[in-house]
């Protein structure tokens, strides 16, 4: 339900004749891996929030698009990301994962290693040892006059930048886009947002039988507001209106005259963030960022979603309801009214994705179409388009 500029290069409106994407870049599971490899490994992808990592030498181990990941806040404080495998042999340095990685072994063993409360990194293996920077300290028995130097096995290294309190990884980084470019935009649409400041008062992680370019053209469009929420177009009227084409994103999108935020009634006891303009005390806006993020910006809560591919048809979304510290630490804070709203909209934002997915597997369906109230979709069907389109094969 946003859009996002920074792709869009198409002059005019979707007619009746555009086609989406093929249905099977939806469904082919050797379509998706071209995806992964030319997209998801190439771009920066958001992985969750600083707040995370609250002290030194915290870490999480994670798994980004197939790979696992280990994020640590060095000694000076610092995000730091590195692939989790040892440069001697290949061992994983941490066990476990965050999201959706199963380890499982009827013979695991409890093994030492992994991030140290010392501040080291530790294989389990041979106890190669490497500091949060992912330089070698100490392989056990290594001298320099066997030809090692020490200083050409630091860990493989994975991009890893902030914006707003949000942590982006890249997993090429001696190729990846300059993150700086890659956020202005958005950094500039949402100055006014204390993003970097907001806490999260709840964390929700969906599984979605959908491919993750329908996870995207649902949050692109709100052709579908008023058949599947009917809930969101009683705050926002304007979503239901001739199917909602001309939506003014940029300004915001106003509520009904009584509302000024996306709650169960519309209205908050909760102040606005400071520094917002009047009419971000009053509309709501937000935001698509290419590959796996989505914004949603009230006057006083922010909810961001982060999108996991898993496979063709399957996704992990997380999604993130963000708040001022300054409303939390009252007493009678009560973050319901915005998260039982958010919970009932993506329900059946999720669902609608499943029905999607689960009808463009029907031997009939080669293609849909996007009407003119969809025309932002367009700009998704490029988006992939051009960075994957080259690399499939004919048959494909």
């Amino acid at each position: 339900m946003t859009k996002n500029s920074k792709e869009k290069s198409y002059t005019g409106s979707a007619s009746v004749m555009d086609e989406t994407l093929p249905s099977s870049w939806y469904l082919d599971e050797a379509i998706f891996s071209v995806e992964r490899d030319k997209i998801f490994h190439k771009e920066w992808l958001c992985v969750g929030r600083e707040e995370e990592y609250s002290s030194s030498v915290s870490h999480k181990v994670l798994s980004v698009m197939g790979e696992s990941v280990i994020v640590v806040r060095n000694t000076e404080g610092e995000l730091r990301a590195f692939y989790n495998v040892c440069r001697h042999r290949g061992a994983r340095l941490c066990a476990g994962s965050d999201n959706n990685e199963n380890e499982s072994s009827e013979n695991r063993v409890s093994l030492k290693g992994g991030v140290m409360p010392n501040g080291k990194i530790m294989c389990p293996y041979h106890a190669w040892t490497y500091d949060l920077d992912g330089n070698l300290l100490r392989a056990p028995h290594m001298k320099a006059e066997m030809g090692f130097n020490i200083d050409d096995y630091g860990l493989h290294k994975v991009g890893c930048e902030t914006w707003g309190g949000f942590i982006f990884l890249n997993l090429s980084p001696e190729s990846a886009p300059n993150f700086f470019e890659f956020i202005s935009e958005v950094a500039n649409r949402f100055e006014r947002y204390p993003l970097a400041d907001l806490k999260t008062a709840k964390h929700i992680r969906y599984e979605v039988d959908s491919n993750w370019k329908v996870i995207c053209e649902n949050y692109n469009e709100c052709y579908h507001c008023g058949p599947i929420h009917p809930e969101l177009c009683k705050i926002v009227p304007a979503f239901r209106v001739d199917g909602a084409p001309d939506l003014d994103w940029d300004r915001g999108i106003p509520h009904r005259t009584d509302a000024d935020t996306f709650t169960t009634t519309g209205t908050s006891t909760r102040r606005s963030f400071p520094g917002l303009n009047e009419d971000e005390k009053v509309r709501h806006k937000g935001e698509l960022l290419y590959p796996n993020m989505f914004l949603s910006m009230a006057r006083e809560h922010v909810v961001a979603f982060v999108l996991h591919p898993i496979n063709a048809g399957h996704c992990v979304i997380d999604c993130y309801f963000l708040f001022e510290q300054y409303e939390i630490d009252k007493q009678d804070f009560d973050p319901s009214d915005a998260i039982d709203f958010w919970h009932l909209i993506n329900r059946q934002d999720w669902a609608i994705c499943e029905r999607v997915q689960q009808g463009m597997s029907a031997k009939v369906h080669h293609a849909g179409m996007f009407t003119p109230m969809e025309d932002w979709n367009l700009d998704i069907r490029r988006y992939v388009t051009d960075r994957i389109g080259k690399f499939l094969p004919a048959e494909l």
